[in-house]
């Protein structure tokens, strides 16, 4: 029976990385990996985690399981940060999920249960939504996420809105666009919210990477804004990035609705796709972000650290803007997008001899990692831009 299967294509970020590791060049450059990366190249343990998890090692006493909700003292402990303190607690329900993509998987299930049959989404997006959604059986629709100028494109979702059909779910980015870094400005969500609720679709708000644009209040404005025009939403959300626990699978998927009966059978039908995909979600991320969150000592070590995260990342923008204009590449927009991510325009030509001439390794879609570009690096990474598209 199993020769039968077809052959299936390598991942390619993962081919990426085996390519990277495998080139013998000092001076090689890795902006695939989605994942940040200090000044001088690291990915650490923050030290909130590290220590929370001392906290844990002392004082844990039980590797029981929780049940498919998971760790529900971490997903009411994020409420807050996510929703803001003064949301209808009695509006939102939730359940801890392995990491966003665990999160994203769960909610566009829920959402096919309920009766959705099509998905509106921007393109470019992180391509694992795209693979969800025809894994899960939906149809996509796309519309352009990203005008040619670098700006985020709100008349393609305008127009995307103005003829969905009952049934549709509109997938939103709530801050630091992956893989483009271009978000959507404060009065451009104010016109979705509005534009959403005369719709009628279900808004299923990704939140990956709060914390990392503009700060934690800041990058939820979005989500906030259509939660408070819309009745009912659904909501992924990843730790992985804003606590650094890549490894660890910490996610959380929340409902929003309208009633207490349609809240209990959203989660109860989450928590039996839940039960049938996973069973039990991984624990020791989420209890570490708990404690954190529920130490006032912990929560502004946790805050200081993602805020020089987020300064880093602003001053490689800075200096990337700096360089104004390479060959047709306006370097200029990047010192105004959010997050891990931007994209140049670049050919795969460009991009194989950026690899074979520099080490310079980003993915076929000219997707950089923002975090990948050092103190020791970035003068490098702009003049083997300036060779092959200057």
């Amino acid at each position: 029976m199993l020769e039968t299967l077809n052959a299936q294509p390598a991942d390619a970020l993962l081919a990426l990385i085996k390519l990277h590791n495998a080139d013998p060049r000092p001076t090689k450059i890795d902006l695939g990996v989605g994942v940040y990366r200090t000044g001088e190249g690291d990915t650490p343990v923050f030290g909130a985690i590290k220590a929370a998890e001392k906290v844990l090692l002392e004082t844990q006493d039980s590797k029981a399981y929780l049940g498919p909700e998971g760790d529900m003292g971490f997903v009411h402990a994020l409420i807050p940060y996510v929703f803001g303190t003064d949301f209808d607690r009695s509006r939102v329900e939730g359940m801890q999920a392995p990491g966003g993509t665990g999160a994203v998987r769960l909610a566009v299930e829920v959402a096919a249960r309920a009766g959705a049959k099509r998905v509106l989404m921007g393109t470019p997006s992180w391509p694992n939504h795209a693979q969800i959604v025809a894994a899960v059986g939906l149809e996509l629709k796309t519309f352009k996420h990203m005008t040619a100028e670098g700006t985020a494109d709100l008349e393609a979702l305008r127009a995307a809105l103005a003829e969905a059909a009952p049934g549709d779910v509109v997938l939103l980015h709530g801050c630091c666009h992956n893989p483009t870094g271009v978000d959507y400005t404060n009065a451009q969500w104010d016109e979705i919210a509005q534009l959403v609720a005369a719709s009628g679709v279900l808004p299923l708000i990704d939140l990956a990477y709060q914390g990392l644009g503009d700060g934690m209040e800041a990058d939820a404005y979005g989500l906030r804004k259509v939660l408070a025009a819309v009745p009912e939403a659904l909501v992924a959300y990843s730790c992985d990035k804003n606590f650094g626990l890549y490894r660890d699978r910490v996610g959380a998927f929340y409902a929003v609705t309208g009633d207490a009966d349609a809240l209990a059978r959203t989660m109860a039908n989450g928590a039996t796709i839940a039960r049938a995909s996973w069973s039990m979600p991984p624990d020791h991320g989420a209890a570490a972000v708990r404690l954190i969150l529920g130490d006032a000592t912990l929560t502004a070590q946790w805050i200081d650290e993602l805020t020089a995260m987020r300064a880093r990342m602003a001053e490689v923008r800075e200096r990337l803007a700096a360089a104004q204009q390479i060959g047709p590449i306006n370097m200029a927009p990047l010192g105004t997008q959010k997050g891990l991510f931007s994209m140049l325009p670049l050919s795969s030509e460009q991009i194989m001899a950026l690899r074979e001439r520099h080490g310079v390794y980003m993915a076929g879609s000219g997707r950089v990692n923002i975090a990948g570009l050092t103190t020791g690096n970035i003068e490098a990474f702009v003049a083997a831009l300036k060779d092959v598209a200057g």
